[in-house]
């Protein structure tokens, strides 16, 4: 597994606080990266840290195998949570002007806008000033400065705010499509449920530190608890719980069924998931059984709280 960025045990303070305490991560390249944490975990100070906008303490960074330098600016992208453009400017003024910071020569800076514009469906607005659009309008015209350089690495701090759920999902595929075309992408949010759909691999900071990292289904399986949600049918429900118990951990829950179903959360413990298949159709009409796959959201809440990690 090549690896494009690499963060080295890395210090940031502010006087006395601690934002960064030896912060280590390796970003897989070709990957979609999520970042987590609660606010204040030290998620921004790492992000600044890479994009150069602050130094570490102690600690390095790694670009593509070498220490991250000042012109290393041309291969991120950067979209930062609070956005950065003149709001008094013309849209295409700013662009051309952006782009041309980036690296890129007008005309080639005018191509690439011209593709964007045209794909994400904002062509009339080249002559509209920032203040004249709507936060998702000037979100669209945020994440194509970001993008239209075609960095090898992107960093992207909640790129839905502002979005109504059509927008939202035309960005999510444009991330997509990125990966596919070989950027990597460090992604960072607190939409649970955009991690579960895009990301590869996942870091989770807390208090300063580095409590997870790993693809994401390893960090699943860390956390699994052999857990199944079960619904079954039966004429019997004590002779069914009085057998149940004698095996498994077990406990009411609820989900939606069609069912006049008894609904219950089974823990294999030393069992297997055919043992206990195997129980349950013994004892009625099983109509659900599904194994409780720790979601991203879980995970974060279940570390944040302990403060530890498995």
């Amino acid at each position: 597994m090549s690896i494009i960025l690499d963060v080295r045990d890395v210090v940031k303070r502010y006087g006395d606080y601690t934002a960064l305490n030896s912060v280590s991560l390796s970003v897989p390249k070709g990957s979609i990266y999520g970042l987590l944490g609660p606010n204040g975990a030290g998620k921004t100070s790492l992000i600044r840290i890479i994009n150069q906008i602050t130094l570490p303490d102690s600690g390095s960074v790694w670009l593509d195998g070498a220490p991250l330098k000042p012109d290393d600016v041309q291969h991120i992208g950067y979209l930062p949570e609070e956005r950065g453009l003149y709001k008094t400017m013309k849209v295409g003024e700013q662009c051309l002007y952006l782009a041309q910071l980036k690296g890129l020569d007008r005309a080639e800076a005018k191509k690439q806008l011209d593709f964007w514009f045209e794909r994400l469906g904002v062509e009339g607005w080249w002559n509209k000033k920032i203040q004249e659009l709507s936060k998702g309008m000037a979100q669209k015209i945020q994440f194509i400065v970001t993008v239209l350089h075609r960095p090898k690495l992107l960093i992207f701090d909640e790129p839905f705010s502002g979005f109504d759920p059509v927008n939202a999902n035309l960005i999510k595929d444009e991330i997509l499509a990125l990966k596919e075309q070989g950027s990597t992408i460090i992604f960072s949010t607190h939409r649970m449920e955009s991690v579960e759909e895009l990301c590869d691999h996942i870091a989770l900071i807390h208090k300063s530190n580095k409590l997870i990292e790993g693809p994401l289904q390893e960090v699943k399986r860390r956390y699994r608890t052999h857990t199944y949600e079960v619904g079954i049918v039966t004429p019997n429900i004590e002779g069914l719980m009085y057998d149940l118990t004698q095996h498994f951990t077990v406990a009411p829950t609820q989900f939606r069924s069609l069912n006049d179903d008894v609904k219950l959360n089974i823990q294999l413990g030393k069992a297997t998931p055919n043992e206990l298949l195997a129980l349950l159709t013994g004892r009625g009409e099983v109509t659900h059984f599904v194994e409780k796959i720790p979601s991203v959201n879980d995970i974060f809440i279940q570390t944040v709280t302990n403060g530890t990690t498995l």
